[in-house]
């Protein structure tokens, strides 16, 4: 589980001017609603097959993982712990947004979701949860950038210094194209996004 907090002052890259339909109820729910939460505008995009849409993306690590130093995740679906290479069939984990109430978690996107991100050539997967506390919905992550749901990629770390994580952690960040359910057969550069896409800039 990540909480977001180094990333939360990250936000720099400006918005397309150009939104699609998705994006703009989005964020007219949002404006309306301060309990909005992501899952109920794109819920749909389970058995809808590819759909690209806009979000804003931030990178954790094992540094700043919840607890520090460690690979845990909240909701496990082909991983134990944070990891992949980015292939479809080993997809990186993906901590999204969530809400609490009565006791009970309910995800901006259901576990097992997959995406693809054309920026790092790598499949992502829902496995995590981004916020913590008893008020997640009050984060970041919930609440969204500017209208665009927020989705929080693991870097991997556990082989470099917590610095160089950071490090690529910032270079990932910002407003992105993506496809949620991708087909299998775009192209990928495998590898921890620490030591591949990352590499030679950290």
């Amino acid at each position: 589980m990540t909480n977001n907090s180094f990333f939360a002052a990250t936000a720099f890259l400006g918005l397309s001017a150009c939104m699609s339909s998705v994006e703009t109820a989005t964020q007219n729910a949002v404006a309306g609603n301060p309990d909005f939460a992501f899952a109920p505008v794109y819920a749909s995009f389970e058995s809808a097959g590819e759909r690209a849409m806009q979000i804003y993306l931030t990178g954790y690590s094992f540094w700043d993982n919840t607890p520090p130093g460690s690979a845990q995740i909240a909701r496990p679906v082909i991983h134990r712990q944070a990891g992949g290479t980015g292939t479809y069939h080993d997809p990186i984990t993906v901590a999204v947004g969530h809400s609490k109430s009565g006791g009970q978690s309910r995800m901006d996107f259901p576990a097992g979701t997959r995406f693809y991100f054309p920026n790092l050539q790598k499949y992502g997967i829902v496995e995590d949860l981004c916020g913590d506390g008893p008020q997640p919905q009050n984060g970041p992550c919930h609440s969204g950038y500017s209208g665009l749901a927020w989705l929080d990629i693991y870097v991997g770390g556990h082989s470099t210094s917590a610095a160089v994580a950071n490090r690529c952690m910032n270079a990932i960040t910002g407003v992105q194209n993506v496809i949620v359910n991708p087909s299998p057969s775009r192209p990928v550069f495998p590898g921890e996004i620490v030591s591949s896409t990352c590499r030679g800039s950290t």
